[in-house]
């Protein structure tokens, strides 16, 4: 018993002094402030089930560029546009440093599964010391859907090389622009190998993205009808009676484009980007952000910012008929997709994508919330993962006109 006791000292003691060790070190590196982190857990309770929300109200009261403890991992988040010298420094702070035949339901609910999985807190980020336990058996679990996914796709492009062979006329679709690719270098197209990870990227880094912020913009404009109004006012006037749109007709619906930006402002699809780590230490803001440091940007806060933009809670889509501000990147106050080298690299498609539909969405159909969902309002709460999106999917009756 008396040893048990002097075990239990020793560790205490242990992790006390490591403690404070490690809050002298802080404060000899001139980190930015930040809340006061506890033994071994660091700040991950502060974190709570909505981390983008958390750390704006922490921002609000330790300064726009601050410093969490996450477990054993330092953190350095910027909620603020001076986080241009976090986010465009490629040099100080880069971006981090089975056969099987498929039902639409079986995709979907894999690439829901993979996504949820890759939204979930890694007990291994903040401890990396138990990574290679897989406490949470994430790791095991993308595992099991890339598996999947891969065997998926190696069938489809089994059967689709198989009918080439045959002499079927092609689909035109995605598959068969890959394969028909040659490079300008060598002539080479891309091999099974290649073929199979852009399907992946595509899928799931692609689809859920498009899809939830479409979501999100008919979510805002049945909350705001004059905005939906003036939306279809500009499709009638420019796309008229045709049946279809098509992607030239994008560049000319600037209202709708406007009411892209302002959804993704508000409900940006990774409200904190993706973690960079420091390559080497930097100075941002006055502080010293040393190399190593995981590094966060909120641009769900920025977005929200009332020193950038005025009324910031407020869904205005007017607010960028007369901007030049875009989403490539070039902006820092509205970076959804991210900046710099690291910029989201399905942008281009994301953008048309979502413009696509929601103007085919517009144009061809009258929309109107059901009398239950109208009576008490659309639920807006957001559920963190991988994507930003609704909690509660969005109902609403869609009339073809």
């Amino acid at each position: 018993m008396e040893l048990l006791l002097l075990y239990t000292a020793c560790v205490i003691l242990l992790v006390s002094s490591l403690y404070l060790l490690r809050l002298f070190a802080d404060a000899r590196h001139n980190l930015p402030p930040g809340p006061r982190p506890l033994p071994l857990i660091g700040n991950i309770l502060d974190l709570g089930a909505q981390p983008h929300r958390s750390l704006a109200r922490l921002a609000e009261r330790h300064g726009p560029l601050m410093t969490l403890r996450l477990g054993a991992v330092t953190t350095v988040v910027a909620s603020t546009v001076f986080s241009v010298d976090l986010a465009d420094d490629d040099d100080d702070v880069p971006g981090g440093g089975s056969s099987a035949s498929a039902s639409a339901g079986d995709f979907r609910g894999m690439i829901s599964e993979f996504a949820s999985v890759v939204g979930v807190p890694n007990v291994s980020d903040f401890f990396p010391v138990v990574a290679p336990l897989d406490l949470q058996r994430l790791r095991s679990r993308v595992a099991r859907v890339l598996k999947w996914l891969h065997a998926t796709f190696d069938v489809l492009i089994e059967r689709r090389l198989r009918e080439r062979e045959s002499g079927e006329p092609p689909k035109s679709d995605f598959l068969d622009v890959l394969l028909d690719y040659r490079s300008p270098e060598d002539g080479q197209g891309f091999d099974r190998q290649t073929l199979l990870f852009l399907f992946m990227d595509l899928f799931t880094a692609g689809s859920d993205t498009s899809a939830i912020t479409v979501e999100w913009v008919m979510a805002e404009l049945l909350q705001n009808p004059e905005s939906m109004a003036k939306a279809r006012d500009e499709l009638d006037r420019v796309i008229g009676s045709k049946s279809e749109i098509e992607e030239s007709d994008i560049s000319q619906l600037n209202y709708l484009e406007a009411i892209v930006k302002e959804t993704l402002r508000l409900h940006p699809p990774a409200p904190l980007l993706l973690p960079r780590q420091a390559e080497t230490t930097t100075e941002v803001g006055g502080y010293t952000v040393p190399k190593g440091t995981r590094v966060l940007v909120n641009v769900w806060a920025i977005g929200r910012d009332s020193k950038v933009w005025s009324e910031p809670d407020k869904f205005m889509p007017e607010r960028f008929l007369q901007s030049e501000v875009d989403l490539r990147g070039r902006n820092f106050e509205f970076t959804p997709f991210g900046s710099g080298r690291r910029i989201c690299p399905g942008l281009p498609l994301a953008v048309r994508m979502v413009h696509l539909m929601l103007a085919s969405l517009l144009h061809r159909f009258e929309w109107s919330l059901p009398p239950e969902v109208e009576k008490n309002g659309v639920d807006m709460m957001e559920k963190f993962g991988m994507i930003l999106e609704l909690a509660t999917p969005l109902k609403a009756i869609a009339t073809p006109i």
